[in-house]
């Protein structure tokens, strides 16, 4: 639902999106789900086309995913970085609307 919902947005709008709490296995890589799509590459496309994923550090390294200063995490898809809930904050700030998904 996120996928569709931040593509579809993409076409004409900024899109940011903030993994929080265990979303943060979301981008983690060498994962083969077999019943349905690869949410971590989706997440990687949306990435190459404009989105800016970020993930929390606390969070994150909670369990277990160490980013390097720069914020990339070796177990990650390339594109996104996990980094401060501050930059959560400063997303929120430039945003004119925002939408939260959770289960």
């Amino acid at each position: 639902m996120a996928y569709k919902i931040a593509k579809a947005a993409l076409k004409e709008h900024d899109v940011n999106i903030f993994l929080y709490l265990d979303a943060v296995h979301i981008p983690k890589l060498g994962q083969s789900p077999s019943q349905f799509a690869n949410v971590g590459e989706l997440f990687q496309e949306l990435s190459k086309c404009g989105a800016v994923v970020r993930a929390c550090s606390r969070c994150a390294a909670a369990r277990g995913y160490l980013p390097d200063e720069d914020g990339v995490c070796p177990d990650y898809y390339d594109g996104i970085k996990i980094t401060s809930i501050y930059d959560l904050a400063e997303m929120l700030s430039k945003s004119d609307k925002a939408i939260t998904l959770s289960r």
